[in-house]
């Protein structure tokens, strides 16, 4: 009885997650610098109903440095995310803690593993630890929008 109880309490703590894999034209060294450079990231980053040149990015990739990134969709609505970089290994992997600025307290955590795939990369986004299904949904569109963007812009 104790088992079951225990293992009813550990799924009521599960989060939703998601995991997203896709194979860019281009090297992980060349997707790694469109991860970590603003002035790189600002080129694909963002939705595409998004006002142009409203992409602010401020990154310090280290463990334990954080980054900020804003933009405005066309209807005026403006959008801002942050968090801290938990591991940085160059060309292999990112990990990052994520929170819009309206919701801090719905800090989620994305895993982002680069590995060589014949001359291009094979990327394995996992966003954890969301608030609930509909967040997770919402962010599975986003990010799929985002990473058709980052292929034409790496490629």
């Amino acid at each position: 009885m104790v088992n079951a109880v225990a293992n009813a309490a550990e799924r009521a703590n599960e989060r939703p997650s998601l995991t997203l894999t896709r194979r860019l034209r281009a090297r992980p060294e060349k997707v790694f610098i469109a991860w970590t450079q603003a002035e790189q990231l600002v080129q694909w980053f963002g939705p595409p109903n998004m006002k142009p040149a409203t992409l602010n990015a401020e990154l310090d990739v280290r463990a334990g440095g954080r980054y900020r990134i804003s933009f405005t969709r066309d209807d005026g609505e403006y959008f801002e995310a942050g968090g801290t970089y938990r591991e940085v290994v160059p060309n292999e992997r990112l990990v990052f803690t994520w929170a819009w600025h309206s919701t801090p307290e719905r800090e989620s955590l994305v895993t982002i593993t680069l590995k060589p795939d014949g001359a291009g990369t094979l990327m394995i986004f996992h966003h954890a630890q969301f608030f609930d299904e509909t967040a997770r949904d919402n962010h599975q569109r986003g990010w799929s929008s985002f990473f058709d963007k980052l292929d034409s812009f790496v490629a």
